[in-house]
């Protein structure tokens, strides 16, 4: 190589790493990162995922395969908690996040939206933390919820202090705040897991994470890059689906690839939860779901 060659590769180099330590989750990936082969994967389910006729018989179908994750929906969470508390008990299945389930949203111009927000977003978080959850998934507002707060700074800067209040509260309960970033055709805001990190970041609380959804990741330049954007600090959470369809993972064939993504969550020793929010296009369930699983820890070797 000659010296105009080196040089320029260099420069590209220093470039990159110059950028990458400008995400928000950079410094923590690049300081935490452990052997890629000594990661392993936890599989979380929501409620609706497994077969079965109870929640015992779900909880049997999950443990049988090696899940060791459930996640609940927020509805209605705090008068389950007992429930849920003793059907998981001697089990080794532990509650991951707690899929939304608050009225109102965050950035409701109406102050009864938005009250109505504070009170059940708080509820549930009490709930989330009393059963041992990673944090409660929110989106701060989709496309239909109006009237909404309009997209500027001064609207960025209001989010990231309501957040820092709710994140705290979440931190003095044993929990966080998850914030999930969604494709434009659900939200006009915050669309890519690099954004959700940095809103966390400034909202300057513990208590404050994001997530990564592969549905909703087609929009980004790359699984790999989105979920390195987070890094091991910010990133609590993750969803997957088929990438066609949302439905189980495999159901769209050769579109199912989460082998990039998945070596992302390897490279920056990712030991949170990669739960399944997806439907079903076929009548077996017990069988695709099984699949489904099969699919994903091949591909998780593989990355």
């Amino acid at each position: 190589m000659d010296r105009r060659s080196f040089l320029k590769t260099s420069a590209t180099g220093t470039a990159a790493l110059a950028a990458a330590s400008l995400l928000p989750g950079c410094a923590s990936s690049c300081k935490d990162t452990k052997a890629a082969s000594d990661v392993a994967i936890n599989i979380s389910f929501q409620e609706g995922t497994a077969p079965g006729a109870t929640l015992a018989e779900k909880l049997d179908f999950m443990e049988s395969l090696g899940v060791n994750g459930f996640e609940l929906n927020g509805r209605g969470l705090a008068g389950r908690v007992k429930e849920i508390s003793e059907a998981l008990s001697g089990r080794s299945i532990k509650v991951s996040a707690i899929c939304a389930g608050f009225e109102g949203f965050i950035l409701a111009e109406d102050p009864q939206v938005k009250q109505l927000f504070d009170t059940t977003m708080r509820e549930i978080i009490v709930a989330a933390g009393q059963l041992g959850s990673t944090g409660v998934i929110m989106v701060p507002a989709f496309n239909g919820q109006l009237p909404c707060k309009p997209h500027t700074m001064d609207t960025r800067n209001y989010l990231c202090e309501e957040l820092h209040a709710l994140g705290e509260f979440a931190k003095e309960n044993g929990t966080t705040v998850i914030l999930e970033p969604l494709n434009r055709a659900e939200a006009f805001y915050m669309r890519l897991v690099a954004d959700a990190a940095a809103i966390a970041r400034d909202a300057d609380s513990e208590g404050v994470k994001a997530m990564g959804d592969f549905w909703h990741m087609k929009e980004e330049t790359s699984d790999f890059g989105a979920l390195m954007s987070a890094g091991k600090k910010y990133l609590q959470h993750v969803h997957i689906a088929s990438r066609g369809t949302r439905q189980m993972p495999g159901e769209n064939g050769e579109l199912d690839n989460y082998v990039e993504g998945f070596r992302a969550l390897k490279m920056i020793g990712y030991d949170k939860y990669v739960s399944f929010e997806c439907g079903m296009s076929g009548e077996d369930r017990a069988t695709i779901v099984t699949n489904a699983v099969n699919l994903i820890r091949q591909q998780w070797e593989e990355a």
